[in-house]
C-alpha cells in the first residue's frame, strides 16, 4: 500500500506499543520532578557540609535551571536532525554521568559543573519526550497523552522527595545523587528497547533504511506496511529547524515561549519559596516539607484531570481557563491565615491549576510546531521557560527583601499567570497531521484556528 505514515497513526485507535511510549515519556518527565525536589532535599546537608551560605547555595539551586535551559534548546534541535531516540538514549547518559559526578564535588564551583551538565541533559530529554509522546498518539489522544505525560514532573517530585527524604535519615546528601543515577541509567536500555524511532520523523527525514524502520513500526502497531516512502516535495526537503522563527510560525513562537516564561515564574515561586513561607508562619520545617508535597499532589492532580478534560474542551481555551484560575490562587494563598490546614489547602489549590497550565502548554507546544522543528520548537520554549523559572524565585526575593508582605508578593507573582493566559488567546493551533508534506506544497507550514 502506498499511504502517509502519520495519517495511519493519526486516524487508527492506539495500539499497545503507543501506549507504552506514552507510559515511558511520563517516567522521562518524573525525572525532572525528582532532580528538582532532590537538590532541595539534599541542599541542606551540602550547606552543613561545607559550611556556605544562603547565597552560595541559591547559586547551586539554580545550576540545574541554567542547564535545562541551554540543554532543551541545543539537544532540541540535535533531535530534529538526527532523531528522537538517540538524542534522548544520548541525554538520559549525560544525565547519568552530571548525577554521579555530584558526589565527587570537592566544592561549590566543581558541583555548580556537574549540576549544569546533568540539566543539559534533562532539558534535552523534555524537549524529545514531548515531541516522541505527540508523534506517537493518535488525533484523538494527543492531548490527552502529552497532559498525561507532563503529570510525570509532579509524580517525580513527590515519590522522589519521599525517597530522598528516607534516604537522608541514615545517608549523606550523595546517597539522592546515587540513586538518581542508577534509576537514570535503568531507563537507558528500556529506551533503547521500547521506544521506537519517530515514525513522523522518519517519514520527513527519510535516512537510510527509513522505508524498513518505519514498516518495523507500524507492524509492532499491528498496521500494514508501506510499499513506499512518503514523496516529499521540494519545500518539503528544504525545511529545517529553524523555520520556528520564519515568518509563518514566529509570532507564534514569540507567543508560547513568552507564556511559558511567564506561567513558570509563577509556578516557581510556590515550588521554591513555600517552605520558607511556611516556616516563617511559625511552623517547624518538617510540616514546610508537607506543605510542599501538597503542593505537587496538587500539581499531578491537575495535570490528570486536565488530560482528561482535553478530550471534551478545546486545549487552548482549557490551558487558558487553568492560568486564570491558577494565578487567582497563587493571590488568595498570600492570604490564606495562619492554619497549617487552609495553607496546605491553598497551596494544593494553587498546584492543581498552575500545573495545569503548564501541562496545558507543552500540549499546545505539540499543536504549534510541526514535525521537522518540533524538537527545536518545543526546546526553545522550554529554554525560554527556564529562564522564567529562574526568575521567579529571585523576583519574590527581592520583594521580600524590600519588606514587602506575603499578601503583595503573592499577587505580584500570580501575574505570571494571568499575562500568559492572556497571550495565548491570539495562539493558533495546527490541524492535527503535521506529517511530512506531500509532492508541491510550499513547504511552509500552515496553521489553522483551534475549533
Amino acid at each position: 500500500m502506498r499511504d502517509d505514515p502519520q495519517d495511519i497513526i493519526s486516524r487508527s485507535p492506539m495500539s499497545l506499543l503507543q501506549v507504552v511510549v506514552v507510559a515511558l515519556t511520563v517516567l522521562l518527565t518524573a525525572l525532572d520532578g525528582f532532580d528538582v525536589l532532590s537538590i532541595s532535599f539534599a541542599a541542606p546537608g551540602i550547606a552543613e557540609e561545607w559550611g556556605i551560605d544562603k547565597a552560595e547555595l541559591g547559586i547551586v539551586l539554580a545550576m540545574e535551571l541554567i542547564g535545562m535551559a541551554i540543554g532543551s534548546m541545543v539537544l532540541g534541535v540535535v533531535a530534529d536532525k538526527v532523531g528522537r531516540k538517540p538524542t534522548i538514549t544520548g541525554a538520559l547518559a549525560v544525565m547519568v554521568f552530571g548525577m554521579f559526578m555530584v558526589t565527587t564535588a570537592p566544592n561549590v564551583i566543581q558541583l555548580s559543573v556537574w549540576r549544569v551538565l546533568t540539566g543539559f541533559g534533562i532539558g534535552g530529554v523534555l524537549a524529545c519526550t514531548n515531541a516522541v509522546c505527540a508523534e506517537f498518539s493518535n488525533a484523538k489522544r494527543k492531548d490527552l497523552a502529552v497532559s498525561v505525560m507532563a503529570v510525570g514532573y509532579p509524580i517525580g517530585a513527590v515519590v522522589g522527595g519521599i525517597i530522598a527524604a528516607q534516604l537522608l535519615k541514615d545517608n549523606d546528601w550523595r546517597s539522592v545523587f546515587y540513586l538518581g543515577s542508577a534509576v537514570t541509567a535503568a531507563l537507558i536500555p528500556i529506551v533503547y528497547f521500547f521506544i521506537p524511532e519517530s515514525v513522523s520523523w522518519l517519514a520527513h527525514k527519510q535516512p537510510k533504511g527509513a522505508l524498513e524502520r518505519i514498516n518495523r513500526t507500524l507492524r509492532r502497531m499491528k498496521h500494514d506496511a508501506l510499499d513506499a516512502l512518503p514523496v516529499l516535495g521540494q519545500g518539503g526537503r528544504s525545511l529545517s529547524s529553524r523555520d520556528i522563527f520564519n515568518r509563518t510560525l514566529l509570532a507564534t513562537t514569540i507567543l508560547v515561549s513568552a507564556a511559558c516564561f511567564l506561567q513558570m515564574t509563577t509556578f516557581y515561586f510556590m515550588l521554591k519559596w513555600i517552605p520558607k513561607i511556611v516556616v516563617d508562619m511559625g511552623f517547624a520545617a518538617a510540616s514546610a516539607a508537607g506543605v510542599l508535597v501538597w503542593a505537587n499532589i496538587g500539581g499531578a492532580l491537575g495535570g490528570a484531570l486536565f488530560g482528561l478534560l482535553t478530550q471534551r474542551i478545546p486545549v487552548k481555551y482549557l490551558t487558558i481557563a487553568a492560568m486564570v484560575t491558577g494565578g487567582v490562587m497563587v493571590a488568595l494563598f498570600g492570604r490564606t491565615p495562619d492554619d497549617l490546614s487552609r495553607v496546605s489547602l491553598a497551596v494544593a489549590m494553587a498546584g492543581f491549576f498552575t500545573n495545569a497550565g503548564i501541562v496545558g502548554l507543552y500540549a499546545i507546544f505539540a499543536r504549534v510546531y510541526p514535525t521537522h522543528a518540533r524538537g527545536f520548537g518545543t526546546g526553545f520554549s522550554i529554554g525560554i521557560g527556564r529562564g522564567g523559572a529562574m526568575l521567579g524565585p529571585i523576583l519574590a526575593g527581592f520583594l521580600f527583601n524590600a519588606g514587602v508582605g506575603l499578601p503583595v508578593v503573592a499577587a505580584v507573582m500570580s501575574l505570571g499567570s494571568l499575562i500568559a493566559a492572556g497571550l495565548l488567546i491570539f495562539v493558533r493551533l495546527q490541524p492535527d497531521r503535521t506529517a511530512a508534506a506531500p509532492a508541491g506544497e510550499s513547504g511552509e507550514v500552515a496553521v489553522a484556528q483551534e475549533s
